[in-house]
């Protein structure tokens, strides 16, 4: 039986797809692709230095995936963010953050409490230097590290699967959020409270935290989707 013939210019297509699709992933849930952007397929065709055809190629992918709509001669935009859903999605995140640090104060080791403190000065050295993406990927290893400290697997599972979702909505706001300060201060106050023999204040300092954290998020979504001068490309 003959073996089907691999075409190689197929092949490159659907790996340079990927890797497209893989950058646009990040741009979209780190928040440099806003909800409503349109997505100038010329204009990343050149950014990325790459034909159409892989470029549509991934587009169809993240499109698939929810991170992109497309409309008939109107084109792809990136998918804007349910505000329902992500408020009802936060309210859980924060009874899981309180339930976290009720546990961790009861079972965290002083390793895991100095593991997560030498994450907080890499973060802190970030928020320095205004590198607003690094310090926001350290700020989500350190909570997922502080949860998984409660050492209860399914606790630590459903937190990660919730933070993935309210995931792009962070990133979002955190291209444009006046809380940086703020939050890096609450940073300060949950190491502390690790820090604390005691952990007495842990658990109420990382549900506010959260908390304040939601209300941030959704009043600056709030506010790009109701401004039509958000920076949004028609």
């Amino acid at each position: 039986m003959n073996q089907p013939t691999k075409n190689p210019l197929l092949l490159r297509t659907r790996g340079m797809a990927a890797e497209i699709a893989a950058r646009l992933r990040v741009m979209i849930d780190e928040g440099e692709l806003a909800p409503g952007a349109r997505i100038d397929e010329k204009e990343l065709s050149i950014a990325f230095d790459v034909s159409k055809t892989p470029l549509r190629e991934a587009l169809k992918v993240l499109t698939s995936e929810g991170r992109l709509t497309h409309r008939q001669y109107i084109g792809y935009r990136v998918a804007e963010i349910d505000l329902d859903d992500l408020a009802a999605t936060f309210e859980l995140l924060h009874g899981l953050e309180a339930m976290a640090g009720d546990m961790v104060s009861r079972r965290i080791s002083e390793a895991e409490v100095a593991a997560i403190a030498a994450k907080h000065c890499r973060m802190v050295e970030y928020h320095e230097a205004g590198k607003r993406l690094e310090y926001f990927k350290l700020n989500q290893q350190i909570h997922q590290m502080i949860v998984d400290a409660a050492a209860n697997p399914v606790l630590a599972n459903v937190y990660s699967t919730l933070m993935a979702k309210v995931h792009r909505a962070r990133g979002a706001a955190n291209a444009d959020s006046l809380r940086w300060a703020e939050s890096a201060n609450e940073h300060e106050a949950i190491i502390a409270a690790l820090q604390d023999k005691a952990h007495a204040d842990l658990a109420r300092i990382l549900r506010e935290h959260s908390e304040n954290t939601a209300r941030e998020v959704l009043d600056v979504l709030m506010r790009s989707q109701d401004d039509p001068m958000s920076g949004r490309t028609a």
